[in-house]
């Protein structure tokens, strides 16, 4: 079973910021469309969903199948696969500012770890229902990791 970084832990996640911090708006992936502006913004919607409410809740149909097929895709173990398709909600359309998408990220990201696990565990999630904080964990670092692989940082 794959084993993803603790996000939580204070010293985990200044190691992922700095990886962010190598980023440039020209950086280009080494699979995929998106621009590196484009990619920080599609990570932000992730936060979004949890701290903002610029996003729809699903319905109850769409939410049976996201808790029932979807979440295990997204909590599970098993790494994202490239060029796996994405939610609407996550397809950034328009161009980016490419600073402002890197702090936003950075600043949620650090929200997160100070709030801490004990504040994430059992949170709900608009799409999954419950979660438990290495559930959170893995859904934010999962993510992370695969689009920090896809830009080579």
């Amino acid at each position: 079973m794959l084993v993803y970084p603790d996000l939580f832990d204070t010293a985990v996640l200044e190691t992922h910021i700095e990886r962010l911090e190598r980023l440039t708006p020209a950086t280009v992936p080494q699979w995929g469309e998106m621009t590196a502006p484009a990619m920080l913004a599609h990570l932000n919607v992730c936060y979004e969903m949890v701290y903002e409410s610029k996003h729809p809740r699903p319905n109850p149909i769409m939410r049976w199948v996201l808790k029932t097929i979807v979440k295990q895709k997204v909590v599970g173990p098993a790494p994202y696969a490239r060029s796996t398709p994405t939610a609407p909600a996550f397809r950034i359309k328009g161009e980016r500012d490419f600073a402002v998408e890197q702090a936003r990220l950075i600043a949620y990201m650090r929200r997160v770890q100070q709030e801490g696990r004990t504040r994430f565990e059992g949170r709900e999630s608009a799409s999954f229902g419950p979660l438990t904080a290495h559930e959170w964990n893995v859904l934010f670092a999962k993510h992370l990791g695969h689009h920090l692989q896809q830009f080579g940082v």
